[in-house]
């Protein structure tokens, strides 16, 4: 009797351990738009390793770069479904659900990339972050994009109106889409997906982005001319399945929220390193690049693009971003 009780007992040992194994292993399955070489794997690669870690292998994170998922708007939207469980796209791509949130990426609206982190990582990006939240996402943070910069095959462009008549590729940005209007260029919406295609047949002959993506995404083999505009500041976001998020335990809640931050840092402090490393690729690449850009000038053409913004979204969010930037 005592050895079937024993035998009974480590049974029942053996089915509990598979039960709870079987309810503690949870997979998540992070997509970005990115190739494997760009900063954003870089990112994605440490998130992994430090969930993977920090829960002993109870969770796993699979990867899905270069848009195997989807483009940007199918990554989101599979997001929010439970298909995708984190997705890491620019956070202009958010503006359909949050309108607001497009003050972000007005031209010319951080003068540094330090200021861009004060208030993306403060209460005015966790504000947007929050907001997400109504549309069944856990924001888990803001890496970065970069600086925008525009290539094209005409010439480098100094002053405004080195843009008139270029066909301009732009996102899915309000803000940037006036802003190249405004300054005579014809801009033209595609998913980032078709770019280079796009590039290298003509359909357009410019196009803007920071310097990672022009280098991951080898526009450098279809753009001659690299114009150091830095004319808007371009964070990405980082948000997941809210339903997820909320089943995972606390621990596991902390474990995903403190390596989303760590790799965030990670990934800005990577990005500030690498950039001219990243200009020097582009030019033994043959890219000719000008940094003589009379800033001045843009801001002043660009004016009316902050004032339809505001006279269509208010100036709540404008105002913070600015309140937050001053404050020591």
């Amino acid at each position: 009797m005592k050895k079937l009780l024993t035998c009974l007992g480590l049974a029942t040992a053996i089915s509990l351990c598979a039960a709870t194994s079987a309810l503690a292993q949870v997979t998540i399955k992070f997509a970005h738009a990115a190739p494997e070489s760009d900063l954003q794997q870089n990112l994605a690669i440490f998130f992994k390793d430090k969930v993977e870690k920090g829960t002993n292998g109870a969770v796993k994170v699979q990867l899905f770069p270069q848009g195997q998922l989807g483009n940007d708007a199918q990554m989101i939207d599979g997001t929010r479904s439970g298909i995708v469980d984190i997705v890491m796209v620019g956070l202009n791509n958010f503006s359909g659900l949050m309108p607001e949130s497009e003050a972000f990426e007005l031209p010319f609206m951080f003068p540094t990339r330090e200021v861009a982190y004060k208030v993306l990582d403060g209460k005015v990006g966790q504000s947007v972050a929050d907001g997400m939240q109504a549309h069944g996402l856990k924001g888990l943070g803001f890496p970065e994009n970069g600086y925008r910069n525009m290539t094209n095959n005409r010439g480098p462009i100094q002053k405004p109106a080195d843009l008139k008549g270029l066909r301009m590729r732009v996102n899915n940005s309000k803000a940037l889409n006036d802003m190249f209007a405004a300054l005579g260029a014809n801009p033209q919406q595609l998913p980032v997906a078709e770019l280079y295609t796009a590039l290298e047949t003509g359909v357009v002959d410019s196009q803007d982005h920071p310097i990672g993506v022009t280098l991951s995404f080898k526009f450098y083999e279809v753009q001659k001319y690299l114009s150091l505009t830095q004319h808007a500041y371009s964070a990405l976001a980082m948000a997941m399945n809210l339903k997820k998020f909320n089943a995972l335990t606390a621990a596991q809640q902390k474990v995903v929220l403190d390596a989303a931050k760590q790799a965030v840092d990670m990934q800005r402090k990577l990005s500030i390193s690498k950039e001219d490393e990243m200009i020097s690729k582009l030019q033994a690449s043959g890219m000719k690049v000008n940094r003589d850009v009379d800033g001045a000038a843009f801001q002043a053409a660009i004016k009316p693009v902050w004032t339809a913004f505001i006279s269509k979204n208010g100036d709540k969010l404008v105002n913070d971003i600015r309140a937050a930037s001053a404050a020591k």
